[in-house]
C-alpha cells in the first residue's frame, strides 16, 4: 500500500505576522504599528486580494512576503519556506509587480531589460527570449520594444512592469497596485491576462492589492479587508456581500408636491435625500429597501403624500458597500492617508528590522 502524498504546504501563510516602525526623533511620537497580528491563510491556484484603507498595512504586508522587510514579530511563510530563515528559497518561487514603481535602468531598452531580469531569475535563454517576446506583446509595447526605458511614457513603463512580474514564470506572484495610472483599456487587457496565467496552470497564486473594486470583484476568489494593520474581515466577495445588511439600494428621482419640505415618511424605511436636480426640478432620494419590504408599496406611500416619483433606480450590495460597512470609511479617508504618512516616516529609521 502506497504512502499517503504529502499536502503541499499552503502558498501563503501569516501566524500573528507584526510589523511595528520606529518614528523619527523629531516628531516625538511613539512608535507606529502597520501590522498588527496578522493571520492569512491562501491556497494554492487562489487568486487572493487585499483590500484597505491608505496605510491600513498592504504594502508592509507584501514587503515583508517578498523578504522586502523582516517582520517585527510573528511568522511569515511562502510556498512553505520561512521569509526570514529561508529567504533564497522564497525569492526563487515568486515575482512582484508594484504600480507606480520607478523603471530603473532607463538606459536599456524594454526587451534588454526584461532579458535581464529573466536572467536575475536564472531563466535558460532558449526559455528567456521567447517569454520576453510573447510578454511585449501581451503588454502592447511591440513597437518600443527596441526603445530605451528612460524614453517611454509613464504608462508604457507601467506596462513594462508589468510584463517584468511574469518573466520568471513565478509560483507565487504579488502584484501591489498593479494598475495604478493605466487607462481603462490597458488594465482591463492586463487583467484578462492574469486570470488566463493563472487558468494555464493549476497552482499559480496571485496576491492583489488594489483601490480598484472592481478589480477586485472581477479577479480575486478571496477577499480579505485589513485595517490599521488588522484582519476585519476574510472570504469570497460574493459571501462578503451576503454578511453585510440585506435589501436593495433604490434611489428616486422625485418631484416634491407643493409645501413638501422634509424627507417622506417611510414606515420601517429610513430615507435621505440625495443630489437635487435643477434643471429637472427634482431630487435623488436614497434608501435600502429591506428584504421583506415591496418597492411597489413604498411608492404608494410616497403618492399618498404628494411625491411624485419621475425614475426608479436600484442596485444590488456592492463590494464598496461591504468595505465601507467593515472598515467604517472609504479608501481615501483623511485620517488613513495620515496614518500612512506616520508609517513612511517611520520607514526611514529601520534599525529595528531585525
Amino acid at each position: 500500500m502506497s504512502a499517503p502524498r504529502a499536502t503541499p504546504a499552503p502558498a501563503v501563510e501569516t501566524l500573528a505576522l507584526r510589523r511595528t516602525f520606529a518614528a523619527p526623533r523629531h516628531r516625538g511620537s511613539g512608535p507606529v504599528e502597520a501590522l498588527a497580528g496578522v493571520d492569512v491563510r491562501i491556497e494554492r491556484g487562489e487568486l487572493f486580494g487585499l483590500l484597505g484603507p491608505n496605510g491600513a498595512g498592504k504594502t508592509t504586508f507584501i514587503k515583508i512576503l517578498t523578504t522586502l522587510l523582516f517582520p517585527t514579530g510573528g511568522v511569515a511563510r511562502v510556498a512553505g519556506h520561512d521569509v526570514v530563515e529561508a529567504a533564497g528559497e522564497v525569492r526563487h518561487r515568486i515575482g512582484l509587480i508594484s504600480g507606480g514603481e520607478s523603471s530603473g535602468y532607463g538606459v536599456l531598452t524594454v526587451r534588454e531589460c526584461l532579458w535581464m531580469f529573466s536572467q536575475f531569475y536564472g531563466v535558460p535563454p532558449a526559455v528567456a527570449w521567447p517569454r520576453v517576446d510573447q510578454l511585449i506583446g501581451v503588454v502592447g509595447l511591440e513597437e518600443q520594444a527596441g526603445t530605451r526605458i528612460n524614453r517611454l511614457s509613464t504608462g508604457q513603463r507601467q506596462r513594462m512592469n508589468f510584463a517584468r512580474g511574469f518573466v520568471s514564470d513565478p509560483e507565487v506572484l504579488f502584484m501591489d497596485e498593479p494598475t495604478l495610472g493605466m487607462d481603462v483599456n490597458a488594465a482591463r487587457a492586463l487583467r484578462g491576462y492574469v486570470a488566463r496565467w493563472m487558468r494555464e496552470r493549476p497552482g499559480r497564486t496571485v496576491l492583489l492589492t488594489t483601490h480598484y473594486m472592481a478589480e477586485a470583484e472581477e479577479l480575486c476568489d478571496r477577499l480579505a479587508i485589513i485595517d490599521r494593520g488588522r484582519v476585519l474581515a476574510c472570504d469570497s466577495p460574493a459571501a462578503l456581500r451576503r454578511n453585510v445588511q440585506g435589501g436593495q439600494h433604490v434611489e428616486l428621482e422625485v418631484r416634491a408636491g407643493d409645501g413638501t419640505t422634509g424627507t417622506p415618511a417611510i414606515p420601517g424605511v429610513p430615507a435621505a435625500w440625495g443630489a437635487p436636480h435643477p434643471e429637472r426640478g427634482t431630487r435623488t432620494l436614497k434608501f435600502r429597501l429591506p428584504p421583506e419590504r415591496a418597492l411597489v408599496d413604498v411608492l404608494r406611500t410616497l403618492e399618498g403624500q404628494g411625491v411624485r416619483v419621475d425614475g426608479v433606480a436600484t442596485r444590488e450590495t456592492t463590494l464598496e458597500d461591504v468595505f465601507i460597512a467593515v472598515v467604517g470609511r472609504g479608501l481615501d479617508d483623511p485620517g488613513a492617508a495620515a496614518d500612512a504618512d506616520r508609517v513612511a516616516a517611520g520607514a526611514a529609521d529601520l534599525s529595528d528590522a531585525r
